[in-house]
């Protein structure tokens, strides 16, 4: 039996590629295959000796681990974990773990080759930040392509307006089925310029939605912010290269940032058929967003002419164009009587650690007493309002 309850459709928009060493080097264009690094797991928690143990295997975990992981059954989220969990990093293992999981559908992500397309330097090469997201968004539709309930994510930078325009076709012509983007300025510009348009035009005609994620900007807080004349703090696993408390305490600041330019920038008016959604990224900052943005438009549109055109409030448009996954131990039931129940998604973050051992009886828990129709929206109806996409493969799995 899966892990997911036959109740109704569950849809998961939050899971991961572990990728290995070799991951966007074996898809670039062969001018830049030597220039672009290797993906490194120096900041986690997953060793070069594991690592090294799946190359000299050939790039795959052995036949008797694929069998031990397989007979965990239903319990295959609690136990499955990192590079070691099954489908981390080879597509065919990855059908067997969608069957162990019994999600309808699934976003999958990179974990950490997104490191050099992203990277805020403005000093990196535009030639080799998009080379780099395209053999990423190649190797991806690969992954996703033996598969149909796996949402291949694409990557694609912002910091020149033509060269993601680009790479934004090309990912599209992939077949990939949402575009990740940096949740930070792009290079000296704000998501909402109008040089940016295009893009977010390009989006909402093809029916793509754009998500935002964890990673999309730098994990750290300013290190000024951790200088407090006391020894460093360690994070969360133990370390000091992944979230901290500070970090976390933080973490919400950049995605709220632009989330909130898109909106008075008038990207969402013009749009309206733009959909996005912000994954890993928490979810308790939601409610107080829409507060915020609702009396900044209602007052400064007196003297700022860029929101006298807005036809809807604040709140309307992100309800109706934007979605965001709570954390496993955050109480969305609260979040949802602060804001509405249309805003918020089920995620797992398979095979990461992050998700939890039983993601959904965690968010069962937090969802109390609230009503089977809350409950389908957030498994369910939000997923597929932001991926229409994913609605008549939805279709079939019912009947």
């Amino acid at each position: 039996m899966p892990y997911a309850p036959a109740d109704r459709l569950y849809y998961d928009a939050d899971s991961h590629i572990m990728e290995l060493p070799d991951f966007l080097k074996r898809y670039a264009d062969p001018a830049l295959r030597d220039a672009i690094p290797e993906v490194s797991y120096s900041a986690s928690i997953v060793t070069d000796e594991e690592v090294a143990v799946i190359m000299a295997q050939g790039g795959r975990h052995s036949p008797e681990h694929v069998a031990a992981q397989v007979a965990m059954g239903d319990a295959l989220i609690e136990k499955s974990k990192e590079i070691q969990g099954l489908g981390a990093f080879n597509r065919d293992d990855r059908t067997v773990a969608m069957d162990l999981l019994g999600f309808a559908k699934q976003l999958v992500f990179a974990t950490h080759s997104v490191a050099m397309p992203f990277s805020p330097s403005s000093k990196l090469d535009p030639a080799l930040r998009y080379g780099a997201a395209r053999a990423h968004n190649r190797h991806m539709a690969d992954f996703c392509s033996v598969d149909e309930r796996l949402m291949g994510v694409a990557v694609v930078p912002l910091d020149d307006p033509a060269l993601a325009m680009a790479e934004l076709d090309n990912a599209l012509r992939l077949g990939l089925q949402a575009v990740w983007v940096p949740h930070r300025p792009c290079g000296d510009r704000s998501p909402g310029h109008v040089d940016l348009d295009p893009f977010w035009a390009r989006l909402a005609e093809s029916g793509t939605p754009f998500v935002l994620h964890v990673g999309g900007a730098p994990l750290q807080a300013a290190k000024a912010w951790m200088n407090n004349g006391r020894p460093p703090t360690k994070d969360w696993l133990g370390g000091g290269e992944n979230l901290r408390t500070k970090d976390i305490a933080l973490a919400h600041a950049a995605p709220e940032a632009f989330v909130s330019m898109l909106v008075l920038d008038g990207v969402f008016e013009r749009h309206p058929g733009l959909r996005g959604a912000a994954v890993e990224l928490g979810a308790g900052w939601v409610p107080e967003l829409l507060r915020r943005l609702d009396w900044v438009v209602k007052h400064w549109s007196r003297n700022d002419a860029n929101l006298q055109g807005l036809s809807r409030t604040p709140s309307e448009q992100l309800t109706q164009q934007m979605a965001f996954t709570p954390f496993v131990f955050e109480e969305v039931g609260v979040f949802i009587d602060a804001s509405n129940p249309d805003l918020y998604l089920f995620s797992s973050d398979y095979p990461h650690i992050e998700g939890g051992r039983n993601p959904i009886a965690r968010f069962e828990a937090a969802l109390g007493d609230r009503s089977a129709a809350v409950r389908d929206k957030f498994y369910t109806e939000n997923f597929l309002r932001i991926f229409p996409g994913a609605r008549v493969e939805a279709r079939r799995a019912a009947s």
